[in-house]
């Protein structure tokens, strides 16, 4: 089987790690309280800009001064790292397909190379820079596809590509019968044995 699999939020606790840096930055730089929208729920990765309310352009100044930190500080979810070996040991192929994007202020290929080296992450393929990530799976003809964002899950479910949302506190809000929600990594190997 050959599995695209997010990184952040899906692989790691990415939502953690931001969301400290962006109090810290409403707070700091932007001289505000850092009060966030309640009942939100986001189809895609920019939920922080959302959460907070952040005028155009200052989602991009916290990116300049905290989007390296937070790639080289992030921590994989409990149990990541055992269920992706158990996964990969048996003989699927995993390529990890993140949104994740090159800039001009650091590496981000070598930074994510060098997370998953360091937390030892199994993986055949990595692509960053995924704006499609359903043309990705269509292209290395993805069998299982597990993102945290719920519209990349739908757009691959309704393409007939077998989807799992991992659940986050940002994507409750929706559901797809088409797309399974999986609580954890645990979740996501018994439903993919369901599945086999």
């Amino acid at each position: 089987m050959i599995l695209g699999i997010d990184i952040d939020d899906t692989i790691s606790n990415t939502y953690n790690s931001i969301m400290g840096y962006a109090q810290e930055y409403t707070i700091d730089v932007l001289k505000r309280e850092p009060l966030l929208r309640k009942g939100v729920t986001c189809t895609n990765h920019l939920y922080t800009q959302y959460l907070h309310q952040w005028a155009e352009g200052e989602d991009i100044k916290f990116l300049t001064l905290y989007y390296e930190r937070i790639l080289r500080e992030v921590e994989p979810k409990t149990l990541a790292k055992k269920y992706l070996d158990k996964i990969h040991d048996e003989g699927n192929k995993i390529i990890l397909i993140t949104a994740r994007w090159e800039n001009e202020y650091f590496d981000v290929r070598k930074t994510t190379e060098e997370w998953l080296k360091k937390h030892d992450i199994p993986y055949d393929e990595l692509i960053i820079d995924a704006s499609d990530k359903l043309s990705i799976c269509k292209n290395n003809n993805v069998d299982l596809f597990i993102d945290d964002s719920i519209s990349n899950c739908n757009r691959a479910a309704e393409a007939g590509i077998k989807s799992f949302v991992m659940d986050t506190i940002i994507n409750r809000g929706e559901d797809n019968p088409l797309v399974t929600r999986v609580y954890s990594w645990p979740h996501v190997y018994m439903k993919m044995k369901e599945i086999v």
